[in-house]
């Protein structure tokens, strides 16, 4: 199941790429831009190295939510901006997408006049709803985790 280097490449400069335009749309300074990009790439590189070790979906971004909360809250002192919102700006690209648009259009699908299978389509649309939501779970509980663990005691009260 080993994809090998390219598709590593590949998940990390798209990774990189998202998580620029989500630092760009949270109105990080230009200089702070790339940190984003650093960070997008760690995360859908150590998500693809779970993928590749056959974990599933969730735990690999829960793997990955981790690492990059840690690579954060270590740059936080040398960078001078907040590592929580550097390291959701990086974990946003491994927000399953696809999942939620096929589950919310497998909802839609129910509200037709005749729907073809409805029992088939309400398991579809719930597998992927949990999905997501237990993706976003793990992401968010990676994070956290990461901030309990690498607490900044110079930031007592500075609210990150």
């Amino acid at each position: 199941m080993m994809a090998g280097l390219p598709q590593l490449l590949h998940q990390a400069v798209f990774g990189a790429l998202a998580a620029s335009g989500f630092g760009i749309l949270f109105n990080f300074g230009w200089r702070d831009v790339p940190w984003c990009a650093a960070s997008g790439a760690l995360a859908l590189a150590t998500r693809t190295l779970g993928h590749e070790a056959g974990w599933p979906l969730e735990a690999s971004s829960f793997a990955a939510a981790i690492a990059v909360g840690c690579a954060t809250r270590g740059l936080h002192a040398r960078l001078g901006i907040s590592s929580n919102a550097l390291a959701v700006a990086g974990c946003i690209p491994m927000v399953p997408g696809s999942f939620a648009a096929r589950g919310m259009f497998a909802l839609y699908a129910l509200t037709s006049n005749n729907p073809a299978d409805p029992s088939s389509t309400v398991v579809t649309a719930m597998e992927s709803l949990v999905r997501v939501i237990f993706t976003i779970g793990a992401i968010g509980t990676g994070l956290s985790i990461a901030k309990l663990i690498l607490r900044n005691p110079d930031a007592q009260g500075s609210g990150d």
